[in-house]
């Protein structure tokens, strides 16, 4: 797995899909290897359908641990 700062966490209640860029997504064309910042805009998360916007890194600045979340 990742590093927490290169890991990215939604924040939809109850979904907390963590998105790892070691394993990318390849069900939604989504190749390992992807930072979380290259992935495009209209990006989704693969379990709830939610924005990019709702992710948020493990560790580092405005992460869950930062924030106490």
């Amino acid at each position: 797995m990742a590093e927490a700062k290169d890991t990215y966490q939604c924040q939809v209640s109850n979904c907390g899909y963590i998105y790892d860029p070691d394993k990318g997504v390849p069900r939604k064309n989504t190749p390992p290897g992807t930072a979380f910042k290259d992935l495009p805009d209209d990006w989704r998360c693969p379990v709830c359908g939610a924005s990019k916007k709702t992710f948020r890194p493990l560790a580092g600045p405005g992460s869950v641990i930062e924030d106490g979340i």
